[in-house]
Parts: C-alpha cells; sequence; structure tokens
C-alpha cells in the first residue's frame, strides 16, 4: 500500500512539474514575443523620426529599418502562433516597402509601418 502510494504521488508530481514547465515555456515565449514587440515599436517610432529627413540622410531609417527586421526574424523563429507569424509577415512586408522608398530618396508610408506594428503588438500581448 506505501509503495502504491508513493508511486501515485510521484506520478502526480512527475505531471505537475511536466504542466508546470509547458506552461512557463508558454508563458516565456509570450513574454518574449511582447518584449520583442516593445521593441520593434521602438524601431517604428525611429523610422517615424528619421523619416522626414530621408532625402538629406537614409542612414537613419535604414538604420531603423535594419533593427526591426533583425527583430521580425527573432520573433519570427520564436514562435509557433499562426497570428504571430501573420503579423510578422504583414510587418515585413511593411518594411520592405518602407525600405524601398527609403532607397528611392522617398519617405516610407509610415501608415502602412504602423498597422502593422500594432497588429503585432497585439497578438504577442500576454493574454
Amino acid at each position: 500500500m506505501r509503495r502504491t502510494l508513493s508511486t501515485a504521488v510521484t506520478a502526480v508530481v512527475v505531471a505537475a512539474t511536466a504542466t508546470l514547465a509547458v506552461g512557463c515555456g508558454a508563458i516565456d515565449k509570450a513574454l518574449d514575443c511582447a518584449n520583442t514587440a516593445v521593441t520593434v515599436a521602438e524601431s517604428v517610432e525611429d523610422l517615424q523620426n528619421a523619416a522626414s529627413s530621408v532625402g538629406e540622410d537614409p542612414t537613419q531609417a535604414k538604420e531603423a529599418l535594419d533593427s526591426i527586421e533583425k527583430n521580425l526574424d527573432e520573433i519570427e523563429k520564436s514562435t509557433d502562433s499562426a497570428d504571430v507569424k501573420g503579423a510578422v509577415g504583414d510587418l515585413n512586408t511593411a518594411v520592405e516597402d518602407a525600405r524601398t522608398a527609403v532607397n528611392e530618396g522617398r519617405a516610407p508610408d509610415m501608415s502602412a509601418v504602423n498597422d502593422a506594428a500594432s497588429k503585432l503588438t497585439e497578438v504577442c500581448s500576454p493574454a
């Protein structure tokens, strides 16, 4: 009886630990996504600030675009969420369009970048 109880307690502890580990992993991923989304939002703000002077000096805008792309790669590699991957894809498209504009000496369309960044922030927010 004692051995059966001990085995049952051990099984419960192992199951609880596994559940917590999986749960914590999901929480960690969500927090990583949220933290990286904040960093992306900061880079979008940098891009917004640099957008007006693209004709004179596109360097800051290009650096902001590089930073956004790096962070999007990080988010994409660390998630299994279809919603997050969709938001990352939308923001990547907006960033590509913005980069084309910057390379042509034009101010990027920030509305597309801002909309996509907002969507990413929304889907990365921990529930």
